[in-house]
């Protein structure tokens, strides 16, 4: 006896109420911002030198600091998904210390990691570098909290590429080098570009890390902190809608950036 797939089953009602719950909960408090906020108010707030200014700084400095640490974490990654040596699981747990500590935690570590007093501190002083309040500071707190979701997204990405496939190049006489940037990369694309999205989302978002190392220059979190405190939920919540329209549409951006490079592929290997 069939069932009727038109009908949905009691187990699958529960899953969806669940579900509808989850989402409420998520959308909710979002969309509350932007009903609560005038028009006026977010297009005062969208001219507002200083929150342009904020926004500026923090998808630089976050971009900056997502693309320097790429250059480190996705090698890493790759190791991580191909080698196995002694105490492996401890290291996979290390990485991902940032993402359990609070970040407030966070930002005390990294501030005694670049004060005058420590070796990083020290040879950026004799550069005459200041990191205490500059935005490499900042750029560091922020790939510090957000790194564990690059390294995990292309550890998987890579670990999901057929061995075989790097094997037979090597065997055909490509180098490693060359095998990893032909053959791993490409296949494994998706994944670490999910990975450099989330952390630089990530990035984007860090206030508890930033505001111990660097208050100045306002990235835009710390603004809007900053606007609450000094002038209440007014006038902070327009800056919040600003930021999270923007950081809505170059997730979007970003996205279709992956999907489209994924479609080029597919066709690639159909021919």
């Amino acid at each position: 006896m069939q069932t009727n797939n038109n009908h949905l089953s009691y187990f699958e009602l529960t899953l969806l109420f669940f579900s509808g719950i989850v989402l409420l909960f998520i959308i909710a408090p979002i969309l509350g911002i932007f009903l609560k906020t005038s028009g006026s108010d977010f297009f005062e707030a969208v001219q507002d030198i200083e929150v342009q200014s904020s926004v500026y700084i923090t998808l630089m400095i976050s971009l900056a600091g997502t693309v320097f640490s790429s250059v480190f974490a996705i090698p890493f990654a790759y190791f991580l998904a191909r080698k196995n040596f002694p105490f492996k699981r401890i290291v996979s747990s290390i990485i991902n210390i940032p993402v359990i500590i609070p970040h407030s935690a966070a930002g005390i570590a990294i501030l005694g990691f670049i004060s005058r007093y420590s070796v990083i501190g020290h040879l950026a002083d004799t550069a005459g570098i200041n990191l205490i309040g500059h935005p490499i500071a900042i750029a560091m707190a922020m790939a510090f909290v957000s790194l564990p979701f690059l390294i995990n997204a292309a550890r998987d990405g890579f670990s999901a590429v057929p061995v075989e496939l790097e094997k037979a190049a090597l065997t055909l006489g490509a180098s490693p080098l060359r095998v990893f940037f032909t053959i791993s990369v490409p296949l494994a694309f998706r994944a670490i570009m999910s990975g450099l999205v989330m952390m630089w989302a990530r990035g984007l978002s860090e206030f508890g890390a930033v505001v111990i190392i660097a208050y100045h220059p306002m990235i835009t979190p710390v603004l809007i902190f900053e606007r609450f405190t000094s002038f209440g939920l007014k006038y902070a919540r327009p800056v919040a809608a600003v930021f999270m329209i923007i950081c809505l549409i170059i997730f979007i951006l970003f996205r279709l950036l992956i999907d489209r490079k994924d479609c080029v592929t597919s066709k690639t290997n159909l021919h």
